[in-house]
C-alpha cells in the first residue's frame, strides 16, 4: 500500500518517512538542530517547492517531525512559548493543505514533555490529537491519527523500523528518541 509521507509520535519517540514515486531521489542530512530532506545529485533538478524541508528540529525541550515548510513555524512558536498544539494547529491551519496535483495533506508530530501532539491538515480537515500512545499520520490512506505499535531502543532503531515498514516505495527516514531528558536522531538513507 501506498501512503505517502508518514510519521510516528509519542509519548517518547517518534519517525518520520519519506516514500515517493514522484521524487524518489532524495536523502536526509543532519544540519545543526535539524534534519533535512533534499535531493541527491542524481536527482533531476526541479522548481518544485515540497521536495527539500527540514523534517525533523528540535527546541531542546521538544522535537518537531513533518512533511514540509510548515516544521519551521512549529519550531519557532514553540520557541516563543506557545503550546504544543497550539503551535502545531496554527502552523497546519496558516499553510493549509500542499496546494500540489494531488491536493497532499501536510502532517506533523511534536514530542514534548508531556508525551505528543500529531495533526494533519487536508483538504477537508484539521485534525490535531495530544496522544499518550504511539500514533501514525500519512498523507494518503491512512489520514486519519492511528494508533500502532512502535516501541524502539534508540533513534537508529527508529528510523531504521518506518525504513522498513511495509507501506511502498521507501526513500529515507529519520528516528527520534528522548533520551536523558534530551532528544537524539539518527537518519535511514537506505543504499547511502
Amino acid at each position: 500500500m501506498y501512503v505517502g509521507r508518514f510519521l510516528i509520535v509519542g509519548p517518547d519517540c517518534g519517525a518520520y518517512r519519506v516514500s515517493s514515486r514522484s521524487f524518489p531521489n532524495r536523502r536526509i542530512v543532519e544540519r545543526d538542530d535539524r534534519l533535512t530532506v533534499g535531493p541527491t545529485e542524481e536527482a533531476a533538478e526541479t522548481d518544485n517547492p515540497y521536495v527539500s524541508y527540514n523534517c525533523v528540529r528540535s527546541t531542546g525541550n521538544e522535537a518537531i517531525l513533518g512533511n514540509g515548510s510548515h516544521v519551521d513555524p512549529i519550531a519557532e512558536k514553540i520557541g516563543m512559548g506557545y503550546p504544543a498544539r497550539d503551535a502545531l494547529a496554527s502552523s497546519l491551519l496558516a499553510l493549509d493543505y500542499e496546494k500540489d496535483d494531488y491536493d497532499t495533506p501536510r502532517i506533523a508530530g511534536v514530542l514534548d514533555g508531556e508525551g505528543g501532539v500529531i495533526g494533519i491538515v487536508r483538504r477537508d480537515a484539521l485534525l490535531v490529537e495530544r496522544v499518550e500512545e504511539p500514533t501514525l499520520v500519512a498523507t494518503y490512506e491512512r489520514d486519519t491519527p492511528e494508533g500502532i505499535d512502535f516501541a524502539p531502543g534508540s533513534a537508529a532503531e527508529a528510523a531504521g523500523t518506518v525504513y522498513d515498514h511495509e507501506f511502498e516505495h521507501a526513500v529515507c527516514a529519520a528516528g527520534v528518541i528522548r533520551e536523558d531528558g534530551e532528544f537524539a536522531w539518527a537518519i535511514e538513507n537506505g543504499q547511502d
